[in-house]
């Protein structure tokens, strides 16, 4: 498929766009940064509240622990890096100094993924979110687009506990608008229909809606939903479209073995018995590369999900 045609924005703009808001209106807001303000965007911030930015090195494990103890002072705090190092390198200081304590850290990533490109495997964290997601007390999201991420950051600088929120290096297919409404743990139905429910997160958004106008040329009527908060999973939606449809592909660019459609999947296996089949990466680590090509190597695209979608709709009965 050819994404060319669709309009693509920085979801690091949107967030440093929403973080200068959130100073302007509220005191408490703190953030953090790991000797990469210019990349994660928050030199923003830090260029109008400079009494409010720290940056603290490369020391990503002191980042975590500070802004806990700033949390436990009253602050908001917004804590920010790559995810490979805002996930992997700090987990025993997530676990133990945030999640634990519930305390009101907010851990905001970018370059996750493989769509970090050329910075290769060691950079291109696949798992960041199962990491999380394991963790008791943690709030998962991964907006689809850059005026999503404006709106998450919004609700989660008023959600009290902790949060992890995911973003990639690339821009990213607008599929959003920043009037849109947005609640934490809450899918998003962006296509209706009958036959199949296709369920991306991130980047994946986009490729399921194309996925679903190609498939209605096949006379496939496939429901989409943005799954953004991947903790807690919006069950009801879920099930809902699961029975409506009969039938359920999810996508992700994150390992197919213990991300969102692993979550999705769970929660079938306990509620709706319906054919199931899971686009994300394969159990690997990544390599440098284009984005683009990454994405079609490792079978995150939309004829990915095109594929899926014939299997599940064998296994269900359908006319294919």
């Amino acid at each position: 498929m050819n994404y060319g045609t669709w309009k693509k924005e920085s979801q690091r703009t949107f967030w440093a766009r929403a973080l200068l808001e959130l100073g302007r209106e509220r005191k408490d807001i703190v953030v953090l940064s790991a000797d990469l303000s210019t990349s994660v965007k928050t030199s923003v911030f830090a260029k109008e509240f400079p009494e409010r930015h720290f940056n603290v090195g490369i020391a990503e494990q002191n980042m975590m622990s500070i802004a806990a103890g700033l949390a436990a002072s009253g602050k908001t705090v917004f804590a920010s890096t790559f995810a490979a190092f805002g996930t992997g390198r700090v987990y025993d200081q997530i676990r133990q100094s945030i999640a634990y304590p519930e305390l009101n850290v907010k851990i905001v990533t970018t370059h996750a993924g493989i769509t970090v490109g050329g910075d290769g495997a060691t950079h291109q964290i696949v798992e960041d979110i199962a990491l999380m997601r394991a963790l008791p007390n943690m709030t998962v999201v991964v907006p689809a687009d850059a005026p999503e991420t404006y709106l998450a950051i919004k609700a989660v600088a008023d959600y009290v506990g902790p949060v992890y929120l995911r973003m990639g290096r690339a821009d990213v297919p607008t599929i959003a608008s920043v009037q849109d409404d947005f609640e934490l743990g809450k899918a998003t139905v962006l296509r209706d229909g009958d036959d199949v429910t296709l369920i991306g997160t991130g980047v994946m958004v986009s490729r399921c809606l194309v996925a679903a106008d190609e498939l209605t040329k096949e006379g496939i009527d496939a429901r989409v939903l943005n799954m953004s908060t991947i903790k807690p999973l919006d069950r009801d939606a879920l099930i809902k479209a699961a029975r409506e449809t009969g039938a359920v592909v999810t996508a992700e660019e994150h390992s197919v073995t213990v991300g969102m459609g692993a979550a999705v999947a769970m929660d079938l296996a306990e509620n709706a018995h319906v054919p199931m089949k899971r686009v994300g990466i394969p159990d690997v680590f990544g390599e440098s590369g284009d984005s683009d090509e990454l994405m079609e190597k490792y079978g995150l695209t939309a004829e990915n999900i095109i594929e899926a979608t014939h299997d599940v709709m064998r296994r269900k009965g359908g006319a294919l």
